[in-house]
């Protein structure tokens, strides 16, 4: 029996390499329907993996003060119905001043310029370094880590001391062999003593957050004089069960110092990184549908290539499969044979798209700075597919050529 099953398996293969350019053409096809749904959905795993860890290392007991919601920031300008007022100083100010909730940190910051020159001694970076003005508690809220030194305290924010936190890639350009910590950089003109070195956190679509300066609040605010500054604040709950109530004492309180009446609405938002990623979840879950749509087309386009090519296949091999018969092969013999040629062509197809699709998510991912992982899970929907689509295109095909009736095969021109 496993002699016979070699046999028809080698008989299939040759069968493959007599119509080298047809099989060729077809393993293509099907590697195209694999290749859409294994490289989305990598690709959609990798925009998940990076957004997923970017949020989540804020945790899930932080939630934000802004200008907008998360959902009016995604619509155009000429969306907005609501053009709301930017976050100022005096808000964040009195924000801090009357914010008492229980086992809460609050953290201000602002974007000085993302475009600033670091210079130390002979050494300088491109103008592409981001420089934000920040309070004592924003690094921990940020969900960042300190590598080496000691992060912004109360008495620097105090007292605009001079210093500043340093991102990792800012430390490589600049200190490539020494302790940052200690030195003095320049920004703009003025001195800044190195006190702290954040640990590496990569990038995230090209925007990187390791080449960034922190520096006590008001300091940044005596360099960076820009009209209209909006700030953001942050706010930590040291106990989760308390998350809501902070929330909402919050809420109140921001309304207050923006002036508003109980009818009016929030001008300002809200967010939790919790409902980001809930948002991000969503947003995938609908590229996946997206995905599986694309590949089901083209996969059905593969079966019915996979189903034509064995169907002619057959048509110009009667006149073998009546000889064969004539000799004694059985029709489930003959059906195998066929069967196994389909298999093999399909799973060719897989294998190819597979790695095509692969090749693409990790592409994609290194373009956009994603978090690549190995796509598991569709690898194994992949050969699945690729499995089933042999099958349905391959049974008719064969069950026609295992009832072929020998005379009439044998009389076939």
């Amino acid at each position: 029996m496993f002699s016979l099953a070699r046999e028809n398996i080698r008989i299939a293969f040759d069968s493959i390499k007599s119509q080298l350019l047809r099989t060729i053409l077809t393993i293509l096809i099907i590697a195209i329907g694999i290749m859409a749904l294994v490289g989305i959905l990598s690709g959609v795993s990798a925009l998940e993996n990076t957004i997923t860890s970017n949020f989540s290392s804020m945790g899930s007991n932080t939630f934000n003060v802004q200008r907008y919601e998360f959902t009016n920031q995604r619509q155009s300008s000429r969306e907005r119905q609501k053009i709301n007022p930017v976050i100022d100083y005096r808000n964040v100010k009195d924000f801090e001043d009357n914010y008492n909730f229980p086992f809460t940190k609050v953290a201000v910051s602002f974007t000085g310029t993302m475009t600033a020159e670091v210079k130390y001694e002979n050494k300088k970076t491109d103008p592409e370094v981001g420089v934000f003005g920040v309070n004592e508690f924003y690094i921990e809220n940020s969900g960042l880590e300190i590598e080496n030194g000691r992060s912004l305290n109360v008495f620097d924010v105090d007292n605009s001391n001079a210093v500043c936190v340093i991102g990792s890639d800012l430390q490589k350009a600049l200190f490539p062999v020494e302790n940052p910590v200690g030195k003095t950089i320049s920004i703009r003109g003025a001195k800044f003593k190195v006190v702290g070195v954040l640990k590496e956190k990569g990038s995230t679509f090209g925007n990187n957050q390791d080449l960034r300066v922190f520096m006590p609040i008001q300091k940044a605010r005596s360099m960076f004089t820009n009209p209209n500054i909006n700030y953001s604040l942050s706010v930590k709950v040291d106990k989760t069960d308390m998350l809501e109530a902070a929330q909402e004492d919050a809420i109140l309180t921001f309304r207050n110092i923006r002036g508003l009446n109980p009818i009016e609405d929030n001008d300002f938002g809200i967010e939790r990184s919790e409902d980001l990623l809930n948002q991000v979840a969503q947003n995938t879950a609908a590229l996946y549908v997206a995905a599986w749509i694309i590949s089901i087309i083209t996969i059905f386009g593969s079966t019915i290539a996979l189903m034509n090519i064995m169907l002619v296949s057959v048509s110009e091999r009667t006149r073998e499969i009546g000889v064969r018969k004539a000799l004694g092969a059985k029709s489930k013999t003959i059906a195998f044979q066929f069967f196994m040629e389909t298999i093999i062509i399909g799973q060719l197809g897989g294998i190819l798209g597979t790695i095509l699709g692969i090749l693409i998510g990790l592409a994609v991912a290194k373009g956009f700075d994603l978090e690549f992982s190995t796509p598991w899970v569709a690898m194994i929907w992949a050969t699945s597919i690729a499995f089933i689509v042999a099958v349905v295109s391959g049974l008719y095909p064969a069950t026609k050529a295992a009832r072929l009736d020998p005379i009439e095969s044998l009389r076939y021109e």
